[in-house]
């Protein structure tokens, strides 16, 4: 039998525990049934959250499109956590949530950190000088002591899982075993499914913009996203454009309208492909206002087409089908629903999802989809 890494008697006698993370929405849209299920083995202890903000800036100018990252709304609608610490994106907020983590006093702090580990081993002592803390581990090259150092600050670790362990597992498993390794509770395949519960009034207000677009109530939609927070992840907008019309051209789609979604900054670009080249029955689409416009229309359409980002997994939580454009270099990230998520990848470990063509990708969907899924 595995010992689990925090001691049960220090989890029965703790009131709150931290979780420090870089959380993205991918992640949480898998990691908020591992929160759910500690709720219900641990229900006396209080669950904190810190989400840690990799592109802390002193730029004053990026402050205000970092201080209103969605994944906020959808954190604080859970109601898992008592205490969420989401102003970390600048250098003075990121202090002062230090020295409020410190007041708590927190027993039990955990990083799920795996970009830059061992500075997360450093942050976790900090936040909790004299707590029990764990962060995850990297293997270090011997005369790098710098990190050794690092992890030194931490009580007990989770190691970093190996390739071998990508090519059998799923992120959703990859995280249930850690919670195993933490706590000693296991989770099982059919609780790992994604889900996300918005409320009515925001697929109400999806279907009134439909319909203020001149959408027809009975059509089908396919949602169209290129944007992902990595360049290596993106396919470029301009090819979104390409393959809409090559779709519309096939007898059995052409009366479906697409649902374009844009990033903020890239919006000026996709009005100039989709608006002022009289691109029928395209509609730009971003959720500016809060997270649950994004589910919410997803929810409305009958085929969405994604790269590796939120949007395939989201698709999933849904249950709309799918076609993700992947790298090969992350199979632990494909959608968890095989049997409504067709997956087109790279032809090699290194390329972009950009190097995947526009030919490519409509000989892709017209091999496993021969007509709009729901027809």
């Amino acid at each position: 039998m595995t010992t689990q890494l925090i001691p049960a008697e220090l989890l029965r006698t703790s009131q709150k525990i931290l979780f420090v993370t870089h959380l993205a929405i991918g992640d949480f849209t898998y990691m908020q049934n591992c929160f759910r299920d500690f709720a219900k083995h641990y229900p006396h202890i209080s669950m904190h959250l810190w989400i840690d903000e990799p592109r802390r800036t002193s730029d004053a100018s990026q402050w205000k499109n970092l201080s209103k990252y969605v994944l906020y709304d959808w954190v604080k609608a859970s109601s898992l956590f008592d205490k969420i610490y989401d102003q970390t994106y600048s250098p003075k907020l990121f202090q002062e949530s230090i020295l409020e983590a410190q007041n708590e006093q927190y027993p039990i702090v955990v990083s799920f950190a795996v970009l830059r580990r061992h500075l997360y081993a450093k942050l976790v002592r900090k936040l909790s000088p004299t707590g029990f803390v764990v962060g995850q581990k990297k293997r270090v090259r011997f005369l790098d002591i710098f990190k050794h150092l690092a992890y030194r600050h931490l009580d007990a670790y989770i190691p970093d899982y190996r390739k071998t362990e990508l090519q059998c597992n799923h992120i959703s498993s990859i995280y249930a075993g850690w919670f195993q390794q933490l706590f000693g509770f296991h989770i099982p395949k059919e609780r790992r499914f994604p889900f996300v519960d918005f409320p009515v009034y925001w697929l109400q207000r999806a279907r009134d913009a439909l319909t203020a677009a001149g959408v027809p109530a009975d059509r089908k939609l396919i949602f169209l996203n290129s944007f992902s927070k990595s360049d290596d992840r993106n396919w470029p907008l301009e090819r979104m454009f390409e393959l809409s019309k090559r779709i519309r051209a096939l007898e059995a789609w052409e009366n479906v309208h697409f649902i374009v979604n844009v990033v903020p900054e890239k919006m000026t670009l996709a009005r100039e492909l989709f608006v002022n080249k009289n691109a029928e029955r395209h509609h730009l689409f971003c959720a500016e206002e809060h997270f649950f416009q994004l589910p919410a229309m997803l929810s409305l359409c009958s085929l969405i087409i994604s790269v590796e980002t939120s949007v395939m997994h989201l698709a999933n939580a849904v249950h709309v089908p799918v076609i993700a454009l992947m790298r090969t270099i992350n199979p632990e990230w494909t959608p968890i629903d095989e049997k409504n998520s067709a997956i087109t990848t790279t032809k090699n470990h290194k390329a972009w999802v950009q190097d995947i063509s526009t030919e490519d990708l409509m000989d892709f969907l017209t091999r496993n989809f021969t007509q709009i899924p729901g027809y």
